[in-house]
């Protein structure tokens, strides 16, 4: 995958995946937490980032549920859990075939503890007994700016 006009690409052989993310960005190390994070250097709220997690013997995503179900938990799991002071206002849910695998394509609009708010971009699938989140958010003054990218970005996510 090469990039696109304003993305670079990004692999990671290790765990199967790959994306596309915006040029000017860099990688972060975090610990405890995602496996991958890319963030604006000039807004560092700015970001994109993979969280893999045990599926427990689901085979696919439509075992999980709905992209609207899956949307529904990971918003109160992931994106605004209990106690994070956050909440999350699941926009759009959809999913996507590429090849033989199925994808979800989830849109939040988050709310901050300041009242600041978040536009969150988020595609998931299941592959090898895992949940594989790609997360893509920006503030939502920056959104109508980054929107194209960001939306490049999340359905650019594919493992395999």
């Amino acid at each position: 995958m090469s990039g696109v006009g304003g993305l670079k690409s990004f692999a990671d052989s290790t765990d199967g995946y790959r994306f596309l993310y915006p040029n000017g960005w860099s990688q972060v190390q975090v610990a405890d937490g995602p496996d991958v994070v890319f963030h604006d250097i000039i807004q560092p709220t700015e970001n994109v980032s993979v969280v893999i997690n045990p599926t427990q013997g689901q085979k696919k995503l439509s075992d999980l549920g709905t992209p609207s179900e899956v949307g529904y938990r990971l918003s109160k799991s992931a994106i605004a859990p209990p106690d994070s002071g956050r909440t999350a206002e699941l926009l759009n849910a959809e999913q996507r075939e590429i090849g033989e695998k199925t994808y979800y394509l989830l849109e939040y609009l988050v709310k901050l503890p300041n009242n600041q708010e978040r536009h969150n971009l988020a595609s998931a699938t299941v592959y090898r007994g895992k949940l594989y989140t790609f997360n893509a958010s920006t503030p939502e003054e920056r959104w109508d700016r980054m929107k194209d990218l960001l939306q490049l970005a999340v359905k650019s996510f594919s493992v395999d």
